[in-house]
């Protein structure tokens, strides 16, 4: 496992969860101006679309030794952003920026403080 590496990609991912955090302070954490505000949508989108490319290139050894994070499941959401953007559901990009967010980020930054 290469530390340093995965250390900086973590890093690199607090700073898109952030992103997100402030993007959601600047519009209002609101449902309903999310749905109806495309550049709302798609600045969140496109961190969400940065940190599952983000998370392919944890090496293998700490995505297996760290499976408190659905790894998988964050790679596979960056595709459909990316491969099938008109698909995705408003509700569950909400759902992941105003819920599961947090917990990716706080995740990163206990990994972090602890290596």
């Amino acid at each position: 496992m290469n530390v340093n590496r995965d250390k900086n990609i973590l890093s690199h991912m607090i700073k898109y969860c952030e992103q997100i955090e402030e993007t959601v302070a600047l519009f209002g954490a609101d449902y309903d101006i999310f749905c109806a505000n495309n550049t709302f949508r798609n600045a969140c989108c496109m961190c969400l679309l940065q940190i599952g490319e983000l998370s392919n290139s944890l090496s293998e050894e700490f995505r297996t030794a760290y499976t408190a994070v659905p790894w998988k499941q964050i790679r596979g959401f960056r595709n459909i952003i990316a491969h099938a953007y008109g698909t995705v559901e408003p509700q569950i990009v909400w759902e992941i920026i105003t819920t599961e967010l947090s917990e990716l980020k706080d995740y990163c930054r206990k990994y972090m403080a602890e290596e």
